[in-house]
């Protein structure tokens, strides 16, 4: 009976030691976790980002006609590449101080991650036979090193001039999945290329366009004529009407489809009404979601005028 008594503390013991221990690894596990899955760490903040990757992509994979394996290893590589620029920024703010030490082993964990995922993305898409589309990375290499060294010098903000050569290198990705889902280099994917960065740097330039609108105080705006908001428009509205232009005349003379310069003129016209509608007391976050939709509308009209 004793033995028993005993045998039964013991089973008890070990059960409650057993609770414990398993508490504490599951108390371990969460801790980790916090450490290192880290929204703000390893996605990237800018959302109106989201959209210079996911455009191209789109318009090279239906001009392509062809999602197939390789395309898939081509969008795991993109997607891969376009977020471990957060991490990567991450650390380089940690290492020149201008966010806590404790950020650099999140960052380090999900530029492993990234990295990882895009080396079997890029193995997939070699063994595949579409090693050549991995030349389209290499100009992206020194412009993300310019971004870097202006993150450690605290001068990344505001860079028009940088985000436009950002996304000519993110509009690569149109070609390359026009080639993948074709099956072979074709040079139709270079004005797959030039159309998507075309679009995508009137965006920015127009963004900024309306953002400095806002800064305009409604006593300021009273003052402002047509002429006046004209004159501080001009520089977006000579981005969309060179793309505008540009469409027209190509497909006049049949090197494009005819109808490509609808969703330019989408642009355009978005473009003029901004300048005479100035964004005077909008918040960011109206300003930019009229942006996006303005650039899911020429995604979606490019791809049926450009398959037309």
């Amino acid at each position: 009976m004793q033995n028993a008594n005993l045998r039964d503390v013991f089973l008890v013991t070990d059960k409650v030691n057993y609770t414990h221990l398993r508490a504490a690894s599951f108390s371990c596990i969460l801790a980790a976790m916090r450490n290192y899955f880290k929204r703000q760490i390893a996605l990237p903040q800018d959302h109106g980002s989201w959209v210079f990757i996911f455009s191209p992509l789109l318009v090279g994979f239906f001009a392509g006609g062809n999602f197939n394996y390789a395309a898939f290893n081509l969008f795991i590589a993109a997607m891969s590449a376009f977020l471990i620029r957060q991490p990567l920024t991450v650390a380089v703010k940690s290492l020149s101080r201008r966010r806590s030490a404790a950020d650099l082993p999140a960052a380090r964990f999900w530029t492993l991650v990234y990295g990882l995922i895009s080396a079997l993305a890029l193995t997939g898409l070699i063994l595949e036979g579409f090693g050549y589309v991995l030349y389209l990375a290499a100009p992206g290499i020194p412009v993300f090193a310019w971004h870097l060294w202006l993150v450690s010098k605290r001068a990344e903000r505001r860079q028009a001039g940088v985000e436009v050569i950002a996304t000519g290198v993110l509009a690569l990705t149109a070609p390359a999945a026009y080639w993948v889902g074709i099956g072979q280099y074709h040079p139709a994917g270079w004005w797959l290329w030039l159309f998507c960065w075309l679009q995508s740097a009137a965006s920015i330039v127009y963004a900024y366009l309306r953002l400095g609108q806002r800064d305009i105080s409604p006593e300021q705006a009273r003052g402002q004529g047509r002429s006046d908001w004209l004159r501080l428009g001009r520089r977006a509205l000579l981005y969309t009407s060179f793309n505008l232009g540009l469409t027209i005349m190509l497909g006049w003379a049949a090197l494009i489809p005819t109808f490509v310069f609808i969703p330019f003129l989408i642009q355009w016209l978005e473009t003029l009404w901004g300048i005479f509608k100035p964004a005077v007391g909008w918040k960011p976050t109206r300003i930019g979601v009229r942006q996006l939709i303005v650039s899911i509308m020429w995604t979606v009209f490019f791809i049926i005028c450009w398959g037309a």
